[in-house]
Parts: C-alpha cells; sequence; structure tokens
C-alpha cells in the first residue's frame, strides 16, 4: 500500500534513497541527516517488502535505544504510521502491512546468524565491526523479498573496513553516497552558528572528520598531537577565592593525578601533578594535603569512573577519599561519571583544549608538571591502530587520563553524534 510521509529530503539523501544498489551507504558529516535517512529508508523497504522481516542496528544496545530507535519511533509517530512494539523482543510490527523489524545490537555479531532477511539498516557503520556487516550480508536472503538491500549511515572515521569497502574499493553492488558539509539548510536555519560552535569545541583533524566529512589517516602518531610547549606550557598560580579541582587515575604504581583551576570562561590550569610509587588512596590524599592544604574555596574531585568500584579494604577509592576528607570537614564535591567516556572522544575534548580548529587554547600546564608534559609529547597510538599504547612506556599515560577525565566531564554537555547526543 501507499502512505504519504512528511520529508523534504536533502540532495544527498534524495540520491541515496533513490540508489538501487543492493548495498549502499550514507556518509556525511554531522547535521547532514543520517539518521533521517536511515529510519526513512527503513520504513519504506518496510513496505516495500510488506509482510518480510527486516533489520535494524547499532553497535552496542545503549546506542540502540537511546539514539536509533528512538529517532525510528520519532519518525513513525511524526507520520501517523501505526506500529506495534515489543520491547521485550525488541521487534517493531508494521500493522498497515505485517512487516517485521527486528532491532538488534550488533556487537556480538556471532548471534546474527538464523533468520532469512528482506533488508537491513545499520547506524554508525564506523563504530561497527566489519564481521557484523558480513553476518548480516550473509542473511540477506528471503526469497519472498521483492527488494534486497543491506544499508548502513557513518561519520568517517579514518581509512578503515568501511572506507575501503564503500570509497576506496567498492565491489560490484556497493555504492556511498557521500553529503556535503553545510548542506542541512533546515539546521542552518534553526541554529545559524551551529558549525561555528563546533568549531571552537573540536581540535582542528576533529572537526575536518566530524564536520566537514573528511576522510582522514587516524592510524600512529601522536595521541596529543595539538599539544605546544610554547603555547600550553606556561606558569600558573593558585587562586585562593577559587575552588581546586582534584582528578585522579587509580593505577596502584603509579598512583597518578592532576591538580588544577579552572576559570569562569572554562580556561583550565593544572597547577601540579601527585606521582606516588606503590602508594595508596589514602597516602594520594595525604600528599594532596600536603601541598594544598584544605582550601577554603573547596575541592572538586574528578576521575576514574572505576574508582567507584569496592576494593579489598570493603571500600571503593571514593569512599576513601569521602572518609578522609569528611573527618576534616573540609568542603568537598564529587563529579564522577557511572562509566568512562570512550577514548577517542575524551582525547578528542583534549585535543580541543590544548588547540581548537579556531587556533584557540585553553588549556595550560605548569612546567613543573613534567611528566604530564611528556605524556603530551610522548603518547601514542598502536602501530596500524586506533588503539593508545600503553605498555611502550609504563610510565605513560596515566596522568593524560586523569586530565581527560575532568576534560571531558568539563565538555560532556557539548553535542557529538548526528542527534545531538553522546554516542555511549
Amino acid at each position: 500500500m501507499d502512505r504519504g510521509i512528511k520529508y523534504a529530503a536533502l540532495p544527498s539523501q534524495h540520491r541515496f534513497h533513490e540508489s538501487t544498489a543492493r548495498f549502499k551507504g550514507f556518509s556525511g558529516p554531522i547535521g547532514s541527516g543520517k539518521s533521517a535517512a536511515l529510519c526513512h529508508e527503513a520504513i519504506r523497504l518496510s513496505y516495500v517488502n510488506a509482510g518480510r522481516t527486516g533489520l535494524i542496528g547499532s553497535p552496542t544496545y545503549p546506542m540502540l535505544r537511546d539514539s536509533t530507535l528512538t529517532a525510528l519511533l520519532e519518525t513513525l509517530r511524526d507520520n501517523d504510521i501505526p506500529f506495534d512494539l515489543n520491547k521485550a523482543d525488541n521487534v517493531l510490527v508494521m500493522r498497515d502491512t505485517g512487516s517485521r523489524i527486528l532491532l538488534r545490537a550488533v556487537d556480538e555479531f556471532e548471534r546474527l546468524r538464523g533468520t532469512n532477511l528482506a533488508w537491513f539498516g545499520l547506524d554508525e557503520l564506523t563504530y561497527t565491526q566489519e564481521g557484523a556487516w558480513l553476518r548480516l550480508e550473509g542473511r540477506l536472503r528471503d526469497p519472498k523479498a521483492s527488494r534486497h538491500c543491506g544499508f548502513g549511515v557513518w561519520t568517517p572515521k579514518g581509512f578503515d573496513w568501511v572506507y575501503r569497502k564503500f570509497i576506496a574499493h567498492p565491489a560490484a553492488g556497493y555504492e556511498a553516497i557521500q553529503a556535503q558539509p553545510f548542506e542541512n539548510r533546515f539546521l542552518l536555519e534553526q541554529v545559524p552558528d551551529f558549525y561555528e560552535r563546533l568549531r571552537g569545541s573540536y581540535d582542528e583533524n576533529f572537526f575536518r572528520q566530524e564536520v566537514l566529512g573528511n576522510y582522514l589517516n587516524a592510524r600512529g602518531g601522536l595521541v596529543y598531537r595539538a599539544f605546544d610547549r610554547t603555547t600550553n606550557v606556561r606558569k600558573t598560580e593558585v587562586n585562593l577565592g577559587q575552588e581546586i579541582v582534584w582528578a585522579l587515575d587509580f593505577n596502584v604504581d603509579p598512583m597518578c593525578s592532576v591538580v588544577a583551576q579552572v576559570s569562569r570562561d572554562g580556561e583550565v590550569s593544572v597547577l601540579d601533578e601527585i606521582v606516588l610509587r606503590r602508594a595508596t588512596t589514602e597516602q594520594a590524599c595525604e600528599e594532596f594535603e600536603k601541598r594544598f592544604g584544605l582550601p577554603r574555596a573547596g575541592v572538586v574531585v574528578y576521575g576514574d569512573a572505576s574508582g567507584a568500584a569496592m576494593q579489598t579494604t570493603g571500600y571503593s577509592d571514593y569512599q576513601v577519599i569521602r572518609n578522609y576528607f569528611g573527618s576534616r570537614m573540609a568542603r568537598v564535591s564529587y563529579r564522577v561519571p557511572k562509566a568512562n567516556p570512550p577514548v577517542r572522544e575524551r582525547v578528542s575534548t583534549m585535543n580541543a583544549r590544548l588547540r581548537n580548529a579556531k587556533g584557540d587554547a585553553r588549556l595550560f600546564v605548569d612546567p613543573k608538571c613534567v611528566e604530564l608534559i611528556d605524556d603530551f609529547e610522548q603518547v601514542s597510538y598502536q602501530e596500524n591502530s586506533t588503539q593508545i599504547d600503553k605498555d611502550k612506556d609504563r610510565r605513560r599515560t596515566h596522568l593524560s587520563d586523569a586530565l581527560g577525565y575532568l576534560i571531558w566531564q568539563q565538555d560532556r554537555n557539548g553535542a557529538v553524534g548526528e542527534r545531538g547526543e553522546r554516542l555511549f
């Protein structure tokens, strides 16, 4: 059956929907309409393949629940398309056609074997393992389907398997539509300075990738490439009228933390570093008090989410800190996430503070923080990988990790991803 739908497709979205390739992709920067393209293509194929089964997938269940499914349900409701959602089985049934849409996280892709599919669509494909795509390719075999199609949408993330399969060396039956930056006139009408805001929030390479949709070499090389001694290292002084922030990485040897202050306009000044060999969390507290006392303006604790886990003593690292400062009647508050941010996101926010795409620096380190400066200048990725190399030098990464938790928490209100939400 035919059903009218409200959708003013952008030129790139129109080309994507018109593509007759068996396997097709939509590659674009933030704001290019990838979520809308994914949802409308899925709905269209559920009508073309009336009564058959399709699948919508995301890299993880939280992404499926919070982003992909939310976008799909909004599209269906905005267009008064009747459906039934079985949350227990994660299956959506289109009432007009009887078509079933399986809603799946694809991180454990071996579970994708089984049911024949008429079509499938994957969100955030560059965060998805190639094995998941290959498993779904093998399931695209419903003999009663009118139109077999597998598709995905993504933001570029270097020269990965998605780039090789869809852009560099596409096989027969593959096609990728690449959206242009600033193409979304509807977004610019609502938020004219949307992209300019991101220019100030992202480092240059991340801006080119996320906002301009460029494919960049994300493999190898220094992690904190935006760091420059002449810009980011300068003498810092404690402002006694301002709270002190303390960010920790709970590593047994060494126990590492950084002490900093954040100005009203968000500029971060790292005052000192604390590196203790074979130390306990209580000893780290003692060292902090030795150097900074009990600040009258208060202390704000940031750090590694794993510090909330119970230790063999029966207390978590953060409970040890609470007990220590509580016994001294100190003013201490805590800003610790339930889970650590993705490494890629944490690194990007750090690089953006060191030097953003406008050339502005908002992170400065006192020259006595020699280990942190060494981190900035030496921490690198593993060869042919986007994983940080933590084995090359066991002294490295701990201080920059600790500072990274602070910077990420400071910037976490920023928008990341197609729907202005964080990916995990």
